[in-house]
C-alpha cells in the first residue's frame, strides 16, 4: 500500500521529473530514465505507474509544442503495437517482478547501445511496424517502448520525431494499461503512484522549455547515456545478485 506522503514515492517523482525533462527534450526517455530506480525501490509499482506518466507527458507534448505528426507511418506503428500487446501482458501476468526488473535493465542497455552504434534505419512500412511489434512487448511489459521507434524517425526534424512519438505513446500507453487491467494485472497501487507523480511530470516538461535551449543538445545526451548504463547496470546487478 502506498502513502501519499511516502518518501520513497515522493523520491521517485523527482526521478521522474528528470525522466519527463529528458523526453521533453530529445522525444523520448521518461521511463528508460526513471524505472531502474522504480524496479530497484517499488518494483511491485510496475509497469502500471509508469504508464500512467508515459500517457500524461505526451499530452502535454502535444497541448503546449507543435503537432506535425507523420500519419502514416504511426498508424502502421500502432497497428503492430496493438496486434503484439497481448504477450506483453501475458508476460506481467507470468512472470516475477525480477524478471521484469531484469528485462528493463537489458531493454536500456540495447536503447543505450542502438543510440551509440551508427544504424541506418530507414523509414519504410517494415520497419515501423516492426518497431510496433517490439514495442509492444517491451512497452506493455516494462513500460520502454519509445526508443525503437524513435531510431526509425531519427532522420525526422526535431519536432516531428518528438510530435509522433508522443500520438504513439498515447496510444500505447492506452493499449498497455487497458490490457493490464483486463488482466488483472495493473493495481490500484500502481495507478495511485502513477497519479503521484503527475504534478512531476509537469514540472519536468516545464523545465526542459527554457533550459534545453541553453544546453548543448549532445552534452545532454551524453549525459543520459552515461546516466542510464549506470541505472541498467545497477538494476540488472541487483537483480542477478540478489
Amino acid at each position: 500500500m502506498i502513502e501519499w506522503v511516502d518518501p520513497v514515492i515522493l523520491g521517485l517523482g523527482l526521478v521522474v521529473a528528470v525522466g519527463a525533462f529528458v523526453q521533453s527534450s530529445i522525444g523520448f526517455g521518461i521511463a528508460v530514465v526513471s524505472a531502474p530506480f522504480v524496479v530497484v525501490l517499488r518494483p511491485d509499482l510496475m509497469p502500471t505507474s509508469m504508464l500512467v506518466c508515459a500517457f500524461v507527458l505526451p499530452v502535454l507534448q502535444l497541448a503546449s509544442g507543435p503537432r506535425e505528426i507523420l500519419w502514416r507511418p504511426l498508424g502502421w506503428a500502432v497497428g503492430a503495437r496493438l496486434a503484439v500487446t497481448p504477450l506483453g501482458v501475458w508476460l506481467v501476468a507470468s512472470t516475477s517482478t525480477d524478471a521484469i526488473a531484469l528485462a528493463v535493465g537489458i531493454l536500456i542497455l540495447v536503447t543505450v547501445i542502438a543510440s551509440v552504434v551508427v544504424v541506418d534505419i530507414r523509414l519504410t512500412r517494415g520497419s515501423a511496424m516492426g518497431a510496433g511489434a517490439i514495442s509492444g512487448v517491451s512497452g506493455t511489459a516494462a513500460s520502454i517502448g519509445g526508443p525503437f521507434f524513435a531510431l526509425v524517425l531519427r532522420h525526422e526534424p526535431p519536432d516531428r520525431l518528438r510530435a509522433t512519438l508522443a500520438v504513439f505513446f498515447i496510444a500505447g500507453s492506452t493499449m498497455a494499461i487497458g490490457g493490464l487491467a483486463l488482466a488483472g494485472a495493473a493495481t490500484w497501487d500502481q495507478l495511485l503512484a502513477g497519479a503521484t507523480w503527475i504534478p512531476f511530470v509537469v514540472l519536468g516538461h516545464l523545465v526542459a522549455g527554457p533550459v534545453r535551449r541553453r544546453l548543448p543538445a549532445t552534452a545532454v545526451r551524453r549525459g543520459v547515456l552515461v546516466f542510464c548504463v549506470v541505472a541498467s547496470v545497477g538494476v540488472i546487478g541487483r537483480t542477478l545478485l540478489l
